[in-house]
C-alpha cells in the first residue's frame, strides 16, 4: 500500500513545534520557513545599517538520521535544539510527528529549499556562499542556482573541509566575500556542528547545512522521481543507487522503533 506525504498535511501553528526522540521539529511549512529566514536576513542588514552587531542564525532540515545520531551526540542533539529553525527533512520525520500527534505540515528537504532561497536572494539581492562538496561541486552548483534564479549574486564558493585547523581561513574568505547566506555542504553531522561550534564569529546572517544538496543540484546525484519523493520513498530510491549506504539506513528502522518505544522523551 502507498500513501501521498502530502495527504498527511494539517494545519499546525508556526509557533508550536514537534518533539521526537528529544529533538524540536518546527511545525511549518516550507513557505513560512522561507518568510521567516528573508525577515532575519533582512533584519540582519537593519541591524549592521546601525553599526550594531548581527548575530548568526543557524537553520537545520532533520532526518532519520538526524535523531539516531541525536541520541548518540549529546553537543549534537543541543545543535539542533539551539538552531533558528529546525525542520522536517524526511517522511520517516513527517509521519513520526503525525504518530505523536503534533503533525508537521509538510516535509522539508533541503535541497529544494536551497533552490526557493536562491530565488529569494535573487529578487532582494542578497548574496550567497556556497561551502563545502568536493573540489568543484560548489562552483557547478553556483552556475546552477543562478540559472535557477536569475541575477542571484553568489558572493563566493570553497570546498574546504570541516577540520577545526581550517576554520579561521574559511571565515576569513566568507568576511571577505561580505555574504548575507552560508550554505555547508559537508555532511551530517559534521556541517551542523561546524556551522554551531563558529555561529558567533560568522559575518553572515544565515548559515543552513545543506548535505548532498550541491550534489543533487548538479546531477552528480540523481534524486528519486518525483512519484517517489510524494510517495515518501526516496530514501529507498537512494539505497537502490548507492547499495553501499545500506548501514547508514539502518537509522531509519531503529528510529521508528525508538518513537514507538520512548515517543516524544529522548
Amino acid at each position: 500500500m502507498s500513501f501521498s506525504l502530502s495527504s498527511l498535511a494539517q494545519p499546525t501553528s508556526p509557533l508550536t513545534a514537534a518533539r521526537i526522540l528529544g529533538v524540536r521539529i518546527d511545525r511549518i511549512t516550507q513557505q513560512q520557513m522561507l518568510d521567516e529566514m528573508d525577515s532575519l536576513i533582512a533584519q540582519a542588514h537593519e541591524q549592521r545599517a546601525r553599526g550594531e552587531q548581527a548575530p548568526c542564525q543557524q537553520i537545520v532540515t532533520v532526518n532519520l538520521e538526524y535523531l539516531m545520531a541525536a541520541q548518540r551526540n549529546v553537543g549534537f542533539r543541543r545543535c539542533l535544539n539551539q538552531a533558528r529553525l529546525a525542520v522536517a527533512d524526511g517522511a520517516g520525520v513527517v509521519l513520526a510527528a503525525r504518530y505523536l500527534g503534533t503533525p508537521v505540515p509538510e516535509r522539508i528537504t533541503g535541497t529544494d529549499t536551497l533552490a526557493e532561497l536562491a530565488k529569494r536572494c535573487a529578487a532582494r539581492g542578497y548574496r550567497l556562499y556556497l561551502l563545502g562538496a568536493a573540489p568543484g561541486v560548489a562552483e557547478a552548483a553556483a552556475q546552477r542556482l543562478q540559472q535557477l534564479a536569475p541575477g542571484l549574486q553568489i558572493a563566493g564558493t570553497y570546498s574546504g573541509s570541516p577540520a577545526p585547523a581550517e576554520e579561521e581561513a574559511i571565515i576569513a574568505r566568507i568576511a571577505q566575500a561580505q555574504a548575507d547566506v552560508l550554505c555547508v555542504a559537508y555532511g551530517a553531522p559534521a556541517q551542523d556542528l561546524w556551522i554551531t561550534r563558529n555561529l558567533e564569529r560568522l559575518p553572515v546572517a544565515l548559515a543552513m547545512g545543506v548535505g548532498g544538496a550541491f550534489d543533487f543540484l548538479t546531477g552528480r546525484q540523481q534524486r528519486a522521481p518525483q512519484q517517489m519523493q510524494r510517495m515518501g520513498l526516496e530514501w529507498l530510491y537512494r539505497l537502490y543507487r548507492e547499495p553501499w549506504r545500506w548501514r547508514r539506513m539502518l537509522a531509519l528502522p531503529q528510529a521508528i522503533l525508538l518513537v514507538l518505544v520512548k515517543g516524544q522523551k529522548a
